[in-house]
């Protein structure tokens, strides 16, 4: 269940990543206003914004509840000893120096 979540996490990190790259600026409204070429898309200038925004959005609360079940899925499953406990300390020993 643990790779499962880690692999959905990955993914998802991914095309948030993407996503927002891809959404213009909020320049990009302010040029298309005075009749700059800023604004020219292939689905419009609001049509474009709105379905990012949108997929945006599912991605961070996908992000997020991910992000909540990977922490409560490793808690539940580690047993809270250290990692040193099953090592056994041995007591130093002085070596000789040779002259």
């Amino acid at each position: 269940m643990i790779y499962l979540f880690t692999v959905l996490h990955v993914v998802v990190c991914f095309v948030l990543i993407g996503i927002i790259l891809l959404q213009p600026g909020k320049g990009a409204d302010l040029a298309g206003a005075f009749g700059g070429q800023g604004s020219q898309t292939a689905f419009g200038p609001r049509g474009t914004v709105n379905i990012l925004t949108k997929v945006t959005t599912w991605a961070a609360i996908i992000f997020a509840i991910t992000s909540i079940s990977l922490t409560v899925l490793v808690a539940r499953h580690s047993t809270g000893h250290s990692v040193l406990q099953g090592i056994q300390s041995a007591p130093a020993q002085s070596t000789p120096h040779s002259k």
